[in-house]
């Protein structure tokens, strides 16, 4: 696989990797649609299977280079490379996106998954009983995730390792957001907010030389939480993969149709017209994280009255419509060079 990729291939490997660390920090976007629907699901799943023992064993024998080839260790790197780099980045401009134009942010992920939808269906034909129970259970699994109440936060770190195991699966299994499960279980703010702004506080403390944070409680509580969260997130992704990519060989019209449920139950999460939901205290006073932004709790939505504004979304939904059936083209155009 490695030796058929051109620069060119390896450039848009790590767009896709910013595509989908940017989808999930985003509460109701799955970076596995992204993985799906740019046309690298499988080799993403059956790669991250590869971590396992074998791997471990040539990683423990000091044999690297055949760790490395045995993973696909280039498509995993440039893939993460570019989740790394959204996460600091790509993920802060839309942040400040959210922020500022929300309906319009929420409309162009409303019709990307609009497109995505279009895409996974559009050429499965294996429909039947099995397949059609499995699109109805996924359905309701996405609706009904989409409607609960989020959980209080909580740092005790056994929690945290779930929370890692749990917020992953946005990357394994498309429709399935993570960050908005982090809402759920209350430690979206924690886990994806403070703690990161705790590691990169210490990078920004190691470089210029002060390493007063070691006498910092606060900030190294955070790093544990990190640490934790993140080791999770590994376990998970491993975990998930091994389950995948058993499931996909052996029941992949059922997985691909409970996917596509998934995912129509998802368009509930990222509705554009919605009212965010802040956690308030008893006194009725907003409760902030630690970089002074309002903490959410959920979503309120409604439904759009006819405006120059909500005519404007509709464009924007149209436009995610559009970016989905370009990276389709773009796929099915690679595909044929091949």
């Amino acid at each position: 696989m490695e030796s058929t990729r051109t620069l060119t291939d390896k450039i848009f490997l790590i767009l896709k990797g910013l595509g989908m660390g940017a989808a999930n920090k985003v509460p109701g976007v799955s970076g596995g649609v992204v993985a799906f629907v740019a046309g690298f699901y499988e080799e993403f799943i059956y790669s991250l299977k590869k971590v396992n023992r074998k791997a471990f064993k040539l990683l423990f024998n000091g044999r690297f280079k055949s760790f490395y080839r045995y993973i696909n260790g280039k498509f995993l790197g440039l893939l993460f490379f570019g989740m790394i780099v959204s996460y600091f980045s790509i993920s802060k401009i839309l942040d400040y996106l959210i922020k500022y134009y929300e309906l319009y942010v929420w409309s162009v992920f409303f019709g990307m998954i609009i497109g995505s939808i279009y895409y996974i269906n559009k050429d499965f034909r294996d429909w039947n009983y099995k397949t059609y129970t499995s699109l109805i259970i996924g359905i309701l699994m996405g609706v009904g995730i989409s409607f609960l109440n989020p959980a209080k936060e909580n740092d005790h770190l056994l929690f945290v390792f779930f929370c890692g195991i749990i917020s992953v699966s946005g990357m394994t299994l498309p429709g399935f957001s993570g960050s908005f499960i982090l809402i759920l279980l209350g430690n979206y703010v924690l886990l994806l907010v403070d703690s990161v702004n705790a590691l990169f506080d210490t990078f920004s403390n190691i470089i210029s030389g002060d390493f007063n944070f070691i006498n910092n409680p606060y900030r190294i509580r955070m790093l544990k939480v990190l640490g934790v969260f993140t080791l999770g997130s590994v376990t998970g992704l491993v975990t998930f993969s091994h389950i995948l990519s058993y499931i996909l060989k052996h029941y992949k019209s059922i997985t691909l149709s409970a996917i596509i449920g998934f995912i129509i139950g998802s368009l509930g999460v990222v509705w554009p017209w919605k009212k965010t939901i802040y956690k308030i205290n008893d006194q009725g006073a907003y409760l902030l994280d630690s970089t002074g932004e309002k903490i959410i709790q959920n979503y309120q939505r409604y439904l759009p009255t006819l405006n120059t504004e909500t005519y404007y979304a509709i464009a924007y939904i149209f436009l995610g419509i559009a970016i989905v059936l370009a990276l389709e083209w773009y796929g099915q155009k690679t595909r044929k060079q091949k």
